[in-house]
């Protein structure tokens, strides 16, 4: 049935080409032929200088697996004895037969990856044989541990040793028996053994030396990118290179995208044809080019995307799509850098295509152009969103894009689809990102993407650190995304991938439900590439949730097995506060000194409680005169919106700000007549015609659609200007059941000595309807405000609180005089000409009482306030237990880490947030 068929090794020149082995047997006269056709050599082909080969088969029909040696810590732990396994399967009849283990280090603590192909399936494994021939000077081996993989399988089993190979040690053995751990059995996504023959023209030059990267899609999905190394003069004029390769289940094949990157004059390409064959069902695609891949012939494109044909195929169109991309007029919107798009639609995507063949203009990109392009590719479907960015490079590589614009070539111009932008693609502005994925025009653009944050964490081992790019691809349950570089990091650390650190990016893409694994790697470029990665954690607050992936491993060429990048599975999955996607739009007005540089923040109250006070802040120079921001954020859902707050924080030169309006967004399911899908309007005439007729009839269905409220203000949030305040609370437009109301809140600082504070004093007062936020108490009666013995008034400006339930005061410690004892506080509604009394009678005071400088005050009867001084200390218990009997008590223990120069002399302060309310921004004074 098969032949086992290798060498060695040994000899200067030990690489051999076998083309093919004839077995006579004499006593049966039966003549069996093994074609093969390949190298058996370290350096040439896939490195393999042993193969299992079936009788008269032309294909391979092997099984690979993926084995991991694990050498152990010890001292001596290390051989170069030459190692060899056997696999055995679970029947116990069939096995691998002995397998030698070529180009392995076997050093301590190092773990060898090899790749084994053999023509049985054997996987899940009853046992696996380890051993080695005792040859080389230091031939005793500690071995840690065996793993082995089969994609086929899905299965990852993990054989334990942890015993000497040494005829010196122990029990002198130099092979063993392994049986499996099976607690520590892993099932990942399984995939299928093809084989890919690629034919390349008998034209002149045809020949490339440019390594070849393919993905093949079907109805069920897409492949990863495969890169095909150019190591052995694959790919030469008139010549058919195969390889093995292996595929998750695509369902049926629909097309391969097949590209290379370099753009020289060595590296262009005339490419006949494809094949790809399941190796076990013989289920056969063929995808014909008969097209150069070259920058100097035909369209000047590196890039083709072929449809499949054979028997089992519909006919599948290719297409051309027309790419208008509008850069902006603001200035220094232009840009050099290299930009690529890829169209997603719903039977697949263009993949990244480098848009290097302008149509119309020499000069690309620059500001006001309209460039126009061409993307040959196979059907996309309905176009649902492009993925458009740069790679970063050059001096002015900032792009402030307009829009893009895609239609099908050939097509009216009426069912072109737009997908305006109108945002920089710049590390410097707006959120520091240089890809973007657009959805077509609608209202709440940036609502439909949800946003992962990736903690990446470069392992503290010597030499761990690297300069190469990292890229991502994650796996999910509704698809997968693209291949993400991490190029702009959120924590600003500059110089990425540092020994020991944790660096961590956003990457904002459509919805893929639950992450099942994720793949990550780096370009291997730079000095020193190699990286040591520790684990990757991703924070999805959209979803609720918190992955966690271990991985503890080497990415470099030079280290274990080799591999630049590796796809990891959770070891956990945590659940976080869920959050939900807001569209904040601020509109500052357009009069003079209109805009601001200071902080600005806003907070929301809804029916299902209040988000935190939320920065709005991003890389680019906000809040200038006449202008629109637009923030996306995201925050706990607080049900339907009855008020928002917006301020600032008054720092900065010339801080005043004439502030418009607020509009704030966010996605909601509601029934929707179904023309009004997320697309364009004129696009779906189109679809109507051709396909959904029926569908129509139905009239409405439940989809997601944006729901706005619109916050008219139009006045100052200036000191010098109309009441002076910096913070103003805003009623959504046709709000009727609430409206604006004024607060007196008068102070009473206590008669005794140093009583008066020169702190800045803030209060929070909270009623049935939420609460004013923290509100600073500036401008008083009296010009030297919490004087000794003296009443200071302030207004409160605030949506109605209904009745009052409490209030929060608090001084910053600042000044000379800091030291406050506060006798009490009043509050009268204006509106309904009530009067609340807020006893206080204690210090506010880090050297004082109980060393606090914030308390929490609740209203008492008038009648409690006015009681004689003969009741003084039963009615100061009294008013003692009440407000006790309303708050709580917590103990903070903070521990500082024990790295030199850990300890800080900074306030550290810290607030608590809990599921009613959170607690005011406390300073931590150590008692």
């Amino acid at each position: 049935r098969k032949i086992t068929i290798g060498h060695n090794n040994k000899g200067s020149s030990a690489g051999w080409f076998v083309d093919k082995v004839i077995v006579d047997d004499l006593g049966n006269k039966m003549v069996y032929e093994f074609p093969i056709n390949r190298w058996f050599a370290i350096d040439e082909d896939d490195g393999k200088i042993q193969r299992d080969i079936l009788v008269g088969g032309s294909q391979p029909t092997g099984i690979v697996y993926n084995v991991q040696i694990v050498t152990g810590n010890l001292r001596g732990a290390g051989t170069n004895s030459k190692i060899h396994i056997v696999m055995h399967g679970s029947k116990g009849m069939k096995n691998s037969g002995k397998v030698f283990l070529e180009g392995g280090k076997f050093e301590r603590s190092l773990t060898d990856i090899f790749t084994v192909e053999v023509a049985a399936l054997l996987s899940p494994l009853s046992r696996v044989t380890i051993g080695h021939d005792n040859g080389g000077v230091s031939s005793g081996w500690f071995c840690e541990k065996v793993v082995v993989y089969c994609p086929f399988t899905g299965i990852e089993q993990t054989f334990p040793c942890s015993k000497w190979l040494d005829e010196k040690e122990g029990d002198g053995l130099i092979e063993r028996e392994l049986y499996e751990m099976v607690s520590l059995r892993q099932r990942r996504q399984k995939k299928h053994p093809w084989s890919l023959w690629i034919w390349t023209s008998d034209l002149p030059s045809a020949g490339t030396d440019a390594d070849i990267s393919f993905q093949i899609y079907g109805d069920k999905g897409k492949s990863d990118e495969i890169r095909l190394d150019n190591k052995t003069d694959n790919f030469e004029q008139g010549q058919t290179d195969r390889f093995m390769v292996e595929l998750p289940d695509l369902g049926k094949l629909t097309k391969l995208r097949i590209w290379h990157e370099k753009r020289n004059p060595f590296a262009g390409w005339h490419l006949s044809k494809a094949t790809i064959m399941k190796t076990l069902t013989k289920e056969k695609y063929t995808f014909p080019c008969e097209r150069w891949l070259d920058t100097n012939e035909d369209d000047n494109e590196v890039v083709r995307e072929l449809p499949a044909t054979g028997d089992l195929i519909n006919e599948i169109m290719n297409l051309s799509y027309r790419v208008t991309v509008c850069t902006g007029t603001v200035g220094g919107s232009g840009t050099d850098a290299s930009v690529f798009l890829n169209i997603i639609g719903d039977k697949g995507d263009t993949g990244d295509r480098e848009l290097i063949n302008c149509k119309n203009n020499v000069n690309k990109f620059e500001k006001g152009n309209l460039d126009e392009f061409i993307i040959e590719a196979v059907s996309v479907g309905r176009v649902r969103r492009i993925r458009i960015g740069h790679n970063g490079k050059g001096g002015g590589c900032g792009w402030f894009l307009d829009k893009v614009i895609v239609r099908e070539e050939g097509e009216a111009e009426a069912h072109a689809v737009e997908f305006p932008c109108n945002r920089w693609l710049d590390r410097n502005e707006d959120d520091g990102q240089i890809v973007r994925e657009l959805v077509p025009f609608l209202d709440g653009q940036r609502l439909y993407n949800v946003e992962y944050h990736i903690a990446v964490k470069t392992g503290n081992i010597s030499g761990g650190s690297s300069d190469s790019h990292v890229f991502v691809k994650l796996y999910g349950e509704k698809g997968d995304t693209c291949k993400m570089m991490l190029i702009v990091s959120d924590n600003n650390l500059r110089n990425y991938f540092e020994m020991g650190r944790v660096d961590v990016f956003t990457v904002e893409t459509f919805d893929i439900g639950q992450i099942s694994r994720l793949m990550i790697g780096h370009t291997n470029v730079g000095m020193r590439a190699g990286w040591f990665l520790d684990s990757v954690q991703i924070m999805v607050p959209v979803h609720g949730s918190q992955y966690m992936f271990p991985s503890h491993r080497w990415l470099c060429k030079d280290e274990a097995d080799g591999k630049t990048e590796v796809e990891i599975y959770p070891s956990e999955i945590l659940d976080l506060e869920q959050m939900i996607n807001y569209e904040i739009s601020v509109v500052t007005g357009n009069v003079t000194f209109a805009g601001t540089n200071a902080r600005v923040f806003i907070q929301m109250y809804g029916d299902k409680g209040k988000s935190e006070v939320m920065i709005l802040e991003s890389r680019s120079n906000n809040f200038e005169r006449n202008t629109t921001e637009i923030f996306k954020i995201e925050a706990k859902d607080v049900g339907k919106i009855f008020k928002i707050r917006i301020g600032h924080d008054g720092s900065g030169v010339g801080p005043g700000w004439f502030l418009e309006s607020v509009d704030v967004k966010h996605l909601i399911m509601a029934m929707a007549p179904k023309e009004k899908k997320k697309d364009d309007k004129k696009k779906k005439k189109k679809k109507k015609k051709d396909e959904e007729e029926d569908e129509d009839d139905e009239g409405e269905e439940m989809q997601e659609v944006v729901f706005t409220y619109h916050f008219p203000c139009s006045r100052w949030l200036a000191s010098g200007e109309e009441d002076g305040e910096l913070v103003v609370e805003l009623l959504p437009e046709d709000a009727e059941d609430l409206e604006v109301n004024t607060y007196e809140v008068s102070v009473f600082t206590g008669g005794m000595m140093g009583a008066g504070t020169d702190a800045k004093v803030f209060v929070n007062i909270y009623g049935e309807n939420g609460d004013t936020g923290e509100r600073y108490l500036k401008s008083s009666n009296n010009l030297n405000k919490f004087e000794k013995g003296k009443e200071d008034v302030f207004t409160v400006t605030a949506i109605e609180l209904g009745p009052l339930k409490k209030l929060r005061i608090r001084h910053d410690n600042s000044g000379s005089y800091s030291s406050w004892y506060l006798d009490r506080v009043e509050i009268v509604d204006t509106k309904d000409d009530t009067t609340y009394f807020f006893p206080c009678n204690r210090w506010l005071a880090v050297d004082e009482d109980d060393g606090q400088i914030a308390r929490e005050l609740v209203p008492v009867d008038e009648a409690f306030m006015w009681k004689d001084d003969d009741d003084e200390e039963g009615g100061g218990a009294k008013l003692g237990l009440e407000q006790k009997s309303m708050s709580t008590t917590y103990t903070l223990k903070i521990k500082t880490g024990e790295k030199k120069h850990a300890g800080t002399d900074a306030n550290v302060f810290a607030i608590l947030f809990g599921e009613n309310d959170d607690t005011v921004l406390h300073s931590i004074h150590l008692h």
